[in-house]
């Protein structure tokens, strides 16, 4: 199963977009996010790790490709075939340099291409839950549906999450794309943390810091992963009201 999606500029290791994720069914999120960045790190100092790898860390692998100074990864259960992992990520990076290749090269900062991995346009909390009300009274259901219009990071997630549709298994059978030759190694030689516990204490620390600089965008997250959740109780509830009323005015 898909458990997390980040795409950044490899030539500074900015984050571009990254795939919604409350991180509820997972544990250690916030770790694996920051080898994530710290690999990412890596490959902005010129480090040569080859275009497509795999990295194993935990129960867990990470598998990215690089392509047009854009690094795709994902995160995947260690028993989630290699083949659709890289896939995923072929199809994420043709549409990625379809819709954003003009502006990577531009791009001043951190998730400058939010809608294309979270929501649809950005919106304080209160400004969304207006819109959620507003919808509601005025029975306007295209507008609430809109508020919660899948991204293409989800929507592609969502496509390559069962390995037992016949779209995945004929991805598997496909001869023409094959895996076997992408190096696999460990998180801990490819970090180097491995050699000195004090850099391990050193990279921990600057990345907690750096963390807390995306604090505010992981809070919103949060949010619109509850409004997700808890939207279509509200519009039940909404529509029964509307409903009501307009029966005790009419009859």
């Amino acid at each position: 199963m898909v458990k997390m999606t980040m795409i950044a500029r490899v030539t500074d290791g900015l984050p571009l977009a990254e795939g919604l994720d409350d991180g509820r069914d997972l544990r250690d999120a916030e770790m694996y996010k920051q080898q994530v960045k710290a690999l990412f790190k890596n490959l902005s100092r010129g480090q040569n790790e080859a275009s497509r790898m795999s990295i194993e860390t935990g129960p867990y692998v990470f598998h990215y490709i690089i392509e047009g100074r854009v690094c795709y990864l994902t995160m995947c259960d260690r028993a989630y075939p290699k083949k659709l992992a890289f896939q995923y990520l072929e199809d994420l990076k043709n549409e990625f340099e379809r819709v954003n290749g003009a502006q990577i090269e531009t791009a001043a900062r951190p998730y400058a291409f939010i809608k294309f991995g979270r929501s649809h346009f950005s919106l304080s909390f209160r400004d969304m839950m207006y819109l959620l009300i507003l919808g509601c009274i005025l029975l306007n259901f295209s507008l609430v549906l809109f508020l919660f219009e899948d991204t293409f990071i989800q929507k592609t997630k969502k496509l390559y999450q069962d390995t037992r549709t016949q779209r995945n298994i004929a991805k598997l059978n496909d001869e023409l794309y094959e895996v076997h030759q992408i190096m696999t190694r460990n998180v801990q030689e490819v970090l180097g943390v491995g050699e000195k516990l004090d850099q391990v204490s050193e990279m921990s620390s600057r990345l907690t810091s750096e963390s807390r600089i995306y604090a505010d965008k992981a809070k919103d997250l949060n949010r619109q992963a509850l409004i997700r959740k808890w939207a279509p109780v509200a519009i039940v509830l909404g529509v029964v009201f509307v409903v009501f009323w307009l029966k005790t005015k009419l009859w």
